[in-house]
Formats: C-alpha cells, sequence, structure tokens
C-alpha cells in the first residue's frame, strides 16, 4: 500500500516532471495500485475541470492520474473547437468531453450532450453544474434508427464507460431507457450550427448513423465528426464498419484515424506529444476513434 502523500508526490511527477524517465513504468504501476486499492477523491483535469473520482473505474481513475482521458481525442478537440462553436456529444457519460467542449466554445457556444444511463446522466448534470458549465443541454436517451426502448448492459464495474446495448457475457447490472433517432433529438438549428459531433455509443454507431442521416445535409462544410468505431460488436449485429463509413463518404467526408491507447504506459507519451488525425485507407479492425472531415489532407492539421 502506497502512502498518500507518495502517491501524490509520484502523481506529480508523473503530470509535471520536464522528460518522460521511468514514467511508463511508473504510470503502469499506480494505476494497477489505484485499481486495486480504489480511493475516492476529487480529479482536476488539465483543463481545469473537477469531478469525483473513484479510481476503480478506469476513465475517473485517468483523469485522477493524468488529468486526462484519451489524450489524442482530448488534443484534437483543442484543436478544432473555437469560443462560439456549437458541439454535439452522444454518448456523453459523466461528461468530461462535454464540459471540455463547454469551455473551450465558451458562453458564446453551445453544447448538446446526449447519454442513454440515467445514471450517468445525473452525474452529467451534476457535474456540469459544479464546473458552472450554463451553456450544456442535457438529454437522457439512447440514440438508434427508430424510436423504442433499449436495454444497456454492464459488464464490469472497472470501466463503467464501457455499457453497451449489445449484451456481453457477463453483466453486474443493466437498465431500459427511451431511444430515438438523432433526427428528432437535435433541433434543426443545433443540428446546423454544429461545428464538432462526437459520437460514442459503444457498438451501436451504426444505427445511430442511420438515425442522422436525415440531418447531413444540413451540416455546415466545416463540420467534422468523431465516431469511435467498434468492428467486434457491430459484427455482434450484423453490421460491418462499411456501413459507418460509407454514408459519411456519400456526403463528402474524408476518413481519419486517431491513435487509441488504453494502456497506462502510453499516456506519459500521448500526453507530451498526442498525434493528430492521419489518413486512413486500411481495413479497421479494432476499436478506433475516427474523424470525419471534408478537408482532404493526409494529416488534420488544427484549426
Amino acid at each position: 500500500m502506497i502512502p498518500p502523500p507518495v502517491l501524490h508526490a509520484l502523481r506529480s511527477y508523473l503530470r509535471y516532471a520536464p522528460g518522460r524517465l521511468g514514467k511508463p513504468w511508473l504510470a503502469s504501476h499506480l494505476s494497477d495500485h489505484l485499481r486495486q486499492h480504489p480511493l475516492t477523491t476529487t480529479a482536476r483535469t488539465r483543463s481545469n475541470l473537477v469531478f469525483p473520482a473513484a479510481t476503480g473505474d478506469v476513465i475517473q481513475r485517468y483523469l485522477w492520474l493524468f488529468g486526462e482521458w484519451e489524450p489524442h481525442l482530448t488534443a484534437f478537440m483543442r484543436s478544432r473547437i473555437r469560443p462560439g462553436d456549437v458541439v454535439i456529444d452522444v454518448g456523453a457519460h459523466t461528461g468530461y468531453y462535454t464540459l471540455l467542449a463547454s469551455r473551450l466554445a465558451g458562453p458564446t457556444g453551445a453544447v448538446v450532450a446526449i447519454e442513454a444511463s440515467p445514471d450517468f446522466h445525473q452525474a452529467l448534470k451534476a457535474n456540469a453544474e459544479a464546473n458552472a458549465c450554463g451553456t450544456v443541454r442535457t438529454v437522457n436517451a439512447a440514440v438508434s434508427d427508430t424510436p423504442g426502448r433499449m436495454t444497456f448492459y454492464l459488464e464490469r464495474s472497472t470501466n463503467l464507460g464501457g455499457t453497451t446495448a449489445i449484451r456481453p457475457r457477463t453483466v453486474e447490472s443493466s437498465f431500459e431507457v427511451d431511444a430515438a433517432p438523432l433526427s428528432s433529438l437535435l433541433s434543426e438549428q443545433e443540428a446546423r450550427a454544429a461545428r464538432l459531433i462526437k459520437i460514442d455509443v459503444e457498438g451501436c454507431e451504426a444505427a445511430a448513423l442511420r438515425g442522422f442521416l436525415p440531418l447531413l445535409p444540413w451540416l455546415r462544410e466545416d463540420a467534422e465528426l468523431v465516431v469511435e468505431v467498434t468492428p467486434r460488436l457491430l459484427a455482434k449485429q450484423g453490421h460491418t464498419v462499411d456501413d459507418v463509413l460509407a454514408p459519411l463518404r456519400e456526403h463528402g467526408f474524408h476518413v481519419y484515424r486517431l491513435p487509441t491507447d488504453y494502456t497506462a504506459a502510453s499516456y506519459p507519451a500521448a500526453l507530451h506529444r498526442p498525434a493528430p488525425p492521419v489518413r486512413w485507407t486500411g481495413p479497421i479492425t479494432e476499436m478506433s476513434d475516427m474523424v470525419f472531415s471534408r478537408t482532404d489532407a493526409e494529416t488534420l492539421a488544427p484549426r
């Protein structure tokens, strides 16, 4: 058991010390320790946002330890969102990206955060209020291509972000929620103004895109989408990755890929030098954050 003062000092070294000497090993060691000996604490991110954190869960643990979740995607969002922008966050969880977008877009911008889980939705609202993010509109609903009811499953409490409508082999808990197409959850004004649309729905991305299709002609020319694509979960429903990519390509979007590495040892390097999205023409065989933009380039440069 690492004493709390030592734990905080080691975290400070990871976050603030120059260089990366020993940091991959230390990050892995501390993450394992925090998973096995969970803390209930408060995490302050590098964007000065505050979240409750129980470090048994991987997202909350990384927020406390590193101050960021998914450094490559976080850096991309920082590079794209400007004051006054409108951002749509589908699968908002407890609000990490929602609140980051709200801070970047400022008081003249707006964020629509859609989250299926009633518990996560309540946490999302509480976190937005605690961080004085008053430009956030939250929606407690699942997204699909047709209205109805959906059941969601949590496989393990160490990864709350993996809550999915695709039933896993083991289930810790489940809930039902109303579902609707994105075309009915968003207003025409929100769709027309959206600068960035993030969709992270743990295997339901094909249905989410089908429900979004009526809005695609309304999007502004510089609108971009970030979609987490999960080939294994898509295949379990009889879908393919092309069911996600093809409709966007048909509307003039080029496909880019961001690195996705969730090992703690990868975080020091990713935080030091996050990678931009690069053009992607090959197969997508593992869970990937894909960026869709009408910009035609080998690498998406900062806005």
